[in-house]
């Protein structure tokens, strides 16, 4: 038992542990804080000695930044970014409040600490570790002076310890003044302006001694998002974060409640720019292009030197500058608004963007509304219907459409006049933009196959515009002019299509490339089918929706109209004018309308102004350039035209004279979408005179004379095959024979009123009755016979004169410029009550419209 004695006795030994003293404890806990001082220390000394190195190796940097310059294509300076956008100003020539303003929102323990705020790093530490990564800058005044001087903007461990070791430096080398004013002079505002001064200048158009507390607010908010949240490029959100600088300054004692609510309160407007700029769209699509295709910030832009080639056209760029400058092109302002309108050139050869202008009024780093997404209205027909339908081999321009009134389970288009032919060529459906016949063939083809093609031309859609309406460009978000001069494009490039790019190359300052444009160049449609929607986009502007667009050379394009609908505005006024259009060598696309559309600010004309916008921008960008024809593809035959077949004859035609209103009632069976001529003779003359036309199948002629008879038969004409039918039977109408005492009371009237006898003058004349009679009008009819026999049966769309001398008939012609009713996008862009229209007018007579189904020709 001994063993096991000592084998428990040894067990028990090894239990037995030695306690610390609380003095043995205390030592530890001081050598251990000794041991973390010493390190602080030796710490601190290494940033302070290394701010100190960094400081004086980097001095130069001190002095201003390198400029950068933008180039056209043939290395002609455009644009200097900006050798003269920045003003020093000394800090006793600052208001006070601007200065206590920045301090406020950006440092307010500015005066407090010597270069670094420990309990602003420890928040930001915090904020990173709740976030899971670098978020939160908590940065000084002085150590965002560090970064602006001499570091990137990247958010490391590495470059924040750096910043702070030169902000450390900074604050043993300055006072507190000389950095403050450093900071103001050098601070990145937006907008490629650097400093207060500056900005002042930019935004406000003043000096700083002339700044309001609202205005210096502003400025004060910018460092945190210079470029986003401006007050040209962003006024809504630039608004927001100055009503956060009032609340600080308000917090900190520097201003009232008062001054805060009034301050709060006022809305920016962008100021008249004191001397003309140029190139100025251009330049700034030229900035956004760099960011994106470098990763380069905007700030680095413009600071590090760098040279960037566009593809900038000047002449074009200062064409279409000059026209926008005219207000003689655009509608008239509203209210609060100026009408707006944004337009883009593209050259489709090679997918370079010539020219831009994203405004009538752009100011530098604005909106640029050649990006904005609106809605297309007919615009988009060829993208997503006519295009593809082309491309699935089932349709071609000479394909027969349906035309007739009809519903799409409860979406029912209408076409803008109401008028239906039963059916239409695709080729002449487009050429007088018919909705219902582009409705009908999305839906043949298929909406996903719509879709599907506009995407191939670079646009994206939105679940929702999975629907018919998509044929009439009623879209969710909308798409943009250069989306739609880049869509167009690939039409006028023989199917193939390529984003389009501004920049040729960037180089930095010591010239290495560092940049430079590769082709992205992807054929999507067939070369025939791109051609056969060149021919028929033709048509459009040789005789259709797109006339205003004609110029001395070949051109192809599509109008596009939106209507607007709120109650109380007229039902013809649009949203959104459209032309989209190009040669064969340039492509390009015009929007005209309103910022924000409401009650006060619509539009009453038709996309014909946009239209003739584009004629007059191309026709002097393109002066003195080669005309050319569109080129037809290798190997591709014309197809023949159908044969044209007239329409058929009328039927039943019946005529009755109406004792009680001395008329002669007239009514016919005809095919729906013709124009029917109707002819008259009097007596038994056999010498028939066109008395009017119509496209009702009942008139009423009240120009009755003294004849005892008339006559009367009717050919039918159909606009699109420019055919007649043959004539109808021929009716005859008896009339009672007329009271002598009448005719003498008549003939007495005449002679007081100086009337040398009936039927000699033109027009309608009235006596005291109020019942008037009407002369013969013949030379009215002649006239009107001859004009249409020049014009090859009104093939251009145009009503002429009154129908055939009726005065004061109710006909009204449609509008020369096209406009009208248009596509009606509700405010998400759908379809407002499912039909929208558009007012793109064929240009053709209209029937009278004093009553529903029946033409009158007055007394």
């Amino acid at each position: 038992m001994e063993w096991i004695k000592m084998g428990l006795k040894k067990k028990k030994t090894k239990k037995i542990k030695k306690k610390r003293t609380l003095g043995q404890w205390l030592f530890l806990l001081f050598m251990t804080a000794a041991a973390a001082v010493g390190l602080a220390i030796i710490g601190y000394l290494l940033i302070i000695l290394q701010g100190e190195k960094l400081l004086k190796e980097n001095i130069d940097q001190m002095k201003m930044p390198e400029a950068t310059i933008i180039y056209d294509r043939d290395g002609n300076e455009i644009s200097r970014m900006f050798e003269e956008n920045r003003e020093l100003v000394s800090l006793q020539d600052m208001p006070p409040m601007l200065v206590d303003a920045f301090i406020a929102t950006e440092d307010k323990r500015f005066y407090e600490h010597t270069g670094v705020d420990f309990f602003a790093i420890g928040r930001a530490v915090f904020k990173d570790i709740v976030e899971g990564g670098l978020v939160e800058g908590g940065s000084t005044i002085t150590q965002q002076l560090a970064k602006n001087l001499f570091l990137s903007h990247d958010k490391t461990f590495l470059r924040k310890a750096t910043e702070v070791s030169i902000a450390t430096a900074l604050e043993n080398n300055y006072t507190k003044s000389e950095i403050l004013e450093m900071y103001l002079n050098r601070i990145y505002l937006g907008g490629g302006v650097y400093g207060v001064k500056a900005a002042a200048s930019h935004y406000f158009d003043k000096e700083l001694d002339e700044l309001e507390l609202w205005e210096m607010a502003t400025l004060a908010g910018l460092p945190k998002a210079p470029s986003a949240i401006n007050p040209i490029a962003d006024p809504e959100r630039s608004k927001e974060r100055r009503a956060v600088v009032l609340r600080l300054m308000t917090d900190q004692g520097l201003i009232t409640e008062e001054q805060r609510a009034q301050a709060a309160e006022v809305d920016y407007t962008i100021p008249k720019q004191s001397e003309e700029r140029h190139y100025t769209s251009y330049v700034d699509y030229v900035i956004k292009e760099a960011k994106a295709v470098t990763g380069l910030t905007e700030e680095q832009l413009y600071m590090n030197g760098y040279k960037i080639t566009t593809a900038i056209n000047k002449d074009a760029q200062l064409a279409m500058e000059e026209v926008f400058s005219d207000p003689s092109y655009f509608p008239a302002d509203g209210a609060k608004q100026i009408a707006q309108g944004a337009m883009v050139i593209m050259d489709h050869r090679d997918g370079s963007i010539v020219a831009m202008v994203g405004g009538r009024d752009y100011a530098q780093r604005g909106l640029n509304r050649a990006l904005v997404e609106r809605q297309p209205g007919s615009a988009f027909k060829p993208v997503a219907v006519y295009a593809p339908a082309l491309e699935s081999g089932d349709y071609d321009p000479y394909s027969r459409l349906k035309d007739d009134r009809m519903s799409f389970g409860k979406y029912e288009p209408r076409n803008y006049d109401n008028r239906y032919a039963g059916e239409v060529t695709m080729e002449e459906a487009i050429r007088v933009s018919k909705n219902v016949p582009a409705v009908w063939l999305l839906n043949e083809i298929g909406i996903d196959t719509g879709i599907e093609f506009a995407s191939e031309l670079g646009m994206d859609l939105e679940k929702d515009d999975r629907n018919l309406a998509v044929a009439l460009g009623g879209l969710t978000r909308g798409v943009s002019p250069l989306e739609m001069a880049q869509a167009y494009s690939a039409f006028a490039q023989q199917g193939s299509y390529q984003d389009g790019y501004a920049i040729v190359k960037i180089e930095d300052t010591n010239g290495k490339l560092i940049y430079e444009h590769q082709s992205d160049r992807e054929q999507v449609m067939a070369a025939e089918h791109a051609y056969q929607m060149t021919e028929m986009l033709q048509q459009v502007v040789q005789s259709g929706t797109g006339k205003s667009a004609r110029m001395n050379r070949p051109v192809a394009g599509k109008t596009g109209s939106t209507q607007i609908n709120l109650e109380g505005v007229s039902e013809k006024a649009n949203r959104d004018l459209w032309f989209v259009g190009y040669t064969p060598e340039w492509t390009a696309s015009v929007w005209v309308g309103f910022d924000i559309t409401n009650q006060d600010h619509y539009i009453l004309e038709g996309s014909s102004l946009s239209a003739a916008i584009f004629s007059a921008v191309m026709s002097k960008a393109m002066e003195g350039m080669p005309v050319q024809e569109f080129e037809m593809p290798a190997g591709m035959e014309t197809e023949p035209e159908p044969e044209l077949v007239p329409p058929s004859s009328v039927s039943d035609l019946s005529a009755r004279y109406d004792e009680s209103t001395q008329s002669v009632q007239l009514s016919w069976n005809g095919e729906e979408g013709n124009t029917f001529m109707v002819y008259r003779a009097a007596d038994d003359s056999s010498e028939f005179e066109l008395l009017l036309e119509t496209a009702s199948t009942q008139v009423e002629d009240f120009s009755l004379g003294d004849a005892s008879s008339y006559s009367y038969y009717i050919v039918a004409y159909n606009a699109n095959t420019e055919l007649e039918s043959e004539p109808s039977s021929v009716v005859r109408v008896d009339l009672p024979e007329r009271d002598e005492n009448e005719d003498e009371e008549e003939r007495r009237e005449d002679e007081e009123d100086g009337e040398e006898g009936e039927g000699e003058e033109e027009g309608d004349t009235e006596g005291e009755n109020g019942e008037g009679e009407s002369g013969s009008n013949n030379e009215d009819k002649k006239d009107k016979k001859k004009r249409k026999d020049e014009n090859g049966g009104n093939e251009d769309g145009e009503s002429e004169g009154d129908g055939g001398g009726a005065a004061g008939d109710g006909q009204q012609d449609p509008p020369s410029d096209g406009s009208g009713s248009g596509n009606q996008p509700n405010e998400d862009g759908g379809a407002a009550d499912g039909n929208p229209v558009d007012p793109d007018y064929p240009e053709q007579p209209l029937p009278n419209t004093n009553t529903p189904e029946t033409d009158v020709l007055n007394r």
